[in-house]
């Protein structure tokens, strides 16, 4: 048996279990607030009765961590090497809201043998009894490992600012994702964030600017979901290690997260998306890692 049929039938064996829905984070480039998108729209989840895990797999840099004040004890290495449980390496941060540090764990995928592979996804499936909404907050740009995560995933949001090398970086990571291999369009929904504009009406320029050259020339579709002001409060929230959306909720952009969250839980229920779960997703992102 080769080694894509072991990782399906490690899937299949979680088939009967419940699945959280997975929305993974991405951007073209760093510095244009991804990590606070994915953190804020957990807070949001939250005020809306969602149960919401953060899987951080932004390696190298402890985005999620030092914006929640939480400094987590383990994470997916000790769950592969030291036989920690998947509960043992969540670190709760406000609100309740638990995160996940990916540490080396899933960097080293590509490099475990298929006993590793099994105890890692088996163990990450458990998450999908533990939340409904599973945040993945990846790295910035278009290595291998953040088109491996895009590729998995079945719902992207993609986040993009007016600066030309936010909106070229962004063009750059859909034309990577486009060429390769495993992309599966029909499978994937891609809407863009415009973060830190004005106005409503400068984000939907920068969709458009954008949304013209992918259709263009890439033949993918992409969604709009909204904006997210530039906000003073939103930079200072920061700074004390605080989500806006706890720190100044009635700040214009809490109250933009505010309206993304509701936004995704309304497409959510009318279009009943399929939902992979944890296990399907990390399954179709090992399969990914370890061809190369």
């Amino acid at each position: 048996m080769d080694q894509a049929s072991e990782l399906r039938n490690i899937v299949r064996s979680q088939s009967q279990r419940r699945v959280a829905r997975v929305i993974t984070v991405t951007s073209g480039k760093g510095g244009v607030g991804k990590s606070n998108v994915a953190i804020n729209l957990a807070v949001e989840f939250k005020k809306l009765g969602q149960r919401v895990i953060i899987f951080d797999a932004d390696f190298g840099l402890a985005n999620i961590e030092v914006m929640f004040g939480a400094v987590p004890k383990h994470n997916l290495a000790d769950v592969i090497y030291h036989g920690s449980s998947i509960a043992d390496v969540i670190t709760t941060g406000p609100m309740d809201i638990g995160f996940v540090s990916g540490g080396c764990g899933i960097a080293q995928l590509s490099q475990l043998n298929m006993q590793q592979v099994g105890v890692l996804v088996n163990s990450i499936a458990q998450l999908d009894s533990m939340a409904d909404i599973i945040i993945i907050d990846t790295g910035a740009g278009i290595s291998g490992t953040v088109l491996e995560f895009l590729v998995a995933s079945g719902e992207v949001l993609l986040v993009t600012t007016p600066e030309p090398t936010s909106i070229t970086d962004s063009y750059s990571l859909l034309k990577s994702l486009g060429r390769h291999e495993r992309f599966a369009p029909a499978e994937t929904k891609i809407k863009m964030i415009a973060n830190r504009v004005e106005d409503t009406q400068e984000g939907q320029q920068l969709y458009q600017k954008l949304n013209a050259v992918v259709k263009s020339y890439l033949k993918m579709d992409l969604g709009f979901l909204g904006v997210i002001p530039q906000d003073s409060q939103l930079s200072r929230s920061v700074m004390l290690q605080s989500p806006v959306c706890i720190q100044n909720p009635n700040s214009r952009s809490a109250r933009a997260f505010a309206s993304l969250a509701a936004v995704l839980l309304n497409l959510e229920q009318s279009q009943r998306s399929i939902r992979r779960g944890m296990s399907g997703f990390l399954t179709s992102f090992a399969m990914g890692t370890k061809r190369h």
